[in-house]
């Protein structure tokens, strides 16, 4: 849909929106069953041509995002207390807790851009596409997953267990790249939510002590209780040192994966951000059951050589079979690539025939 369709379509929305009896601008849980629309849970609503939160729900940004094919993301937390932070710096919300997610992406006419994520905390639906709205619902049985995905007009999200697959084209860097953005089913979402498969217990990867960029703000706000926890370091910041900036990008991630009681524990990989062993982190260690996923090369990480690492070459991969993350991307992350090649070339030795 045009960018001028969607205007005048956004236009008759605010006199209809004007002439009818405003909602209770409160997130409005449901217990059990999963309601048609985004609208019915009114975590989001669409003010004057900008979707928003409402009141009690609280945008906030990560220090270390997940990369997701280029798309920005509006994250907001609803909870009826403040949540405890534990000793890893995860938080226990209580029942009644509500965390969104919503994809969207800058548009010019049929394409989507390229561009960085600023952290809105409004999106005008005039200048951007609205793809999908992931919840994360705190139930009595723990969290579950709920997606909804938006129509061409953008005036409704619907729900969508099967998940959904969305033909896009990505402009940037004088290039154009037609790809498949893929809505997860939800079964999908527990490849990335359940990190631990002994409990197969599903939880919030960025609402998170570590992660939040503004903690004070999420005490303030009522969010969580206190802020004494280390923040996780941001990738992206070219100040830091590129050791840290790279592990902390694995963290986030491939993390909720690779590591000891992960989905993907059988690969050996530890990725955590507090793992030691740098055999598991994959200095100089064999595959496992990378499969075909290996390119051909003997070590998940080679000293010196990204062109002969396992690591750099699954990033690199649109394949499936061998692409690593193996879900929630279709295209590869340029920058992400460039960070982790970076500091396998700065590394110093050589792996053993």
């Amino acid at each position: 849909m045009s960018p001028d369709m969607k205007r005048l379509i956004l236009a008759a929305g605010l006199i209809l929106s004007a002439c009818s009896q405003a909602a209770p601008d409160q997130a409005v849980f449901h217990a059990e069953a999963n309601p048609s629309t985004l609208a019915e849970w009114n975590v989001l609503k669409i003010d004057r041509g900008h979707l928003v939160p409402t009141g009690g729900s609280v945008v906030y940004d990560v220090s270390a995002p997940l990369f997701t094919d280029y798309a920005h993301k509006m994250r907001t937390v609803y909870t009826p207390q403040a949540a405890t932070v534990l000793a890893d710096g995860a938080l226990d919300f209580p029942v009644g807790s509500v965390l969104s997610k919503t994809f969207y992406y800058p548009e010019r006419e049929d394409r989507v851009l390229k561009t960085d994520d600023q952290g809105l905390g409004a999106i005008d639906l005039s200048a951007h596409r609205i793809i999908e709205t992931r919840l994360l619902v705190r139930r009595d049985a723990g969290w579950q997953p709920v997606s909804y995905v938006w129509n061409a007009s953008e005036s409704e999200a619907r729900l969508k267990r099967t998940g959904a697959v969305i033909a896009l084209t990505l402009s940037g860097e004088a290039r154009n790249d037609p790809f498949a953005y893929v809505v997860p089913n939800e079964n999908q979402c527990a490849g990335c939510h359940v990190t631990d498969m002994r409990t197969k217990a599903f939880h919030p990867l960025g609402a998170t002590a570590p992660q939040f960029q503004d903690r004070g703000k999420m005490v303030v706000a009522g969010v969580m209780r206190h802020d004494a926890f280390t923040p996780q370091l941001d990738y992206r910041d070219e100040t830091l040192p590129i050791a840290d900036r790279a592990r902390s990008y694995l963290a986030a991630n491939c993390a909720h994966c690779h590591q000891p009681d992960g989905p993907a524990d059988t690969s050996g990989l530890d990725l955590r951000l507090d793992a030691v062993d740098e055999r598991a982190m994959g200095r100089c260690k064999p595959p496992i059951a990378a499969g075909s996923g290996t390119g051909g090369h003997l070590y998940s990480i080679v000293p010196g050589a990204p062109d002969r690492s396992i690591m750099t070459y699954r990033m690199a991969s649109t394949a499936p079979g061998a692409m690593m993350p193996e879900l929630g991307r279709s295209l590869a992350h340029a920058e992400g690539l460039a960070l982790i090649r970076g500091w396998i070339a700065e590394m110093d030795g050589e792996c053993g025939v």
